[in-house]
């Protein structure tokens, strides 16, 4: 074999190389794109189940705080507000802090009365919420661990090239913004 075909090997199994790198890498991208949308998806359908105990939660509450209107109204509105987001995760996570907070609000006032938190309703209407919020944040984790890889990969180089041609882009995270905010919402009585 000589010297010049020596060379076109060598220049043949490069090229093939970068090809190789690109078609993985490209398919990588597509693939942290796929299980953010799925973890989106399931951040989706939990926040879904809170929205549909909360009603159930706040209608509890009201027959024994009946004079607490303005805490379980601002639950209600938060609770619609945070409903009315979902095509846009950035707003949709500053709904979701305000809704956290009034569902606080509405367990803080469930603390004045004895005989609610007695009432195996409201017992269980805690533990399904408590087992929502655990399932919230395990979802939430698991969406900003694949927005973490996806974020990184885009951003390196190489790999930032190849994302800049075919459109791939950073996502948000879905983060709270305080320290308490981060805490699962506590229904223990």
């Amino acid at each position: 074999m000589d010297a010049g075909t020596k060379v076109l090997i060598g220049i043949g199994v490069a090229v093939l190389l970068v090809i190789a790198y690109l078609v993985a890498t490209f398919n990588r991208m597509v693939n942290l794109r796929t299980l953010i949308e799925n973890a989106w998806s399931n951040i989706d359908t939990e926040l879904k189940r809170r929205y549909d105990l909360i009603p159930n939660l706040v209608s509890t509450v009201k027959g024994y705080a009946a004079h607490e209107q303005a805490v379980l109204e601002r639950v209600t509105r938060a609770r619609t507000q945070a409903m009315q987001h979902h095509d846009d995760r950035n707003l949709q996570a500053s709904e979701e802090n305000k809704l956290a907070k009034a569902v606080r609000g509405v367990l803080a006032v469930a603390e004045k009365y004895p005989d609610l938190k007695a009432s195996e309703n409201f017992l269980s209407l805690q533990e399904e919420l408590r087992n929502t919020e655990d399932r919230i944040q395990s979802a939430r984790r698991f969406y900003n661990g694949n927005v973490k890889d996806s974020n990184s990969l885009v951003q390196q180089f190489p790999s930032n090239i190849l994302a800049r041609w075919f459109g791939f882009k950073q996502v948000s995270f879905f983060e709270l913004e305080s320290a308490v905010e981060r805490r699962p919402v506590q229904v223990d009585f």
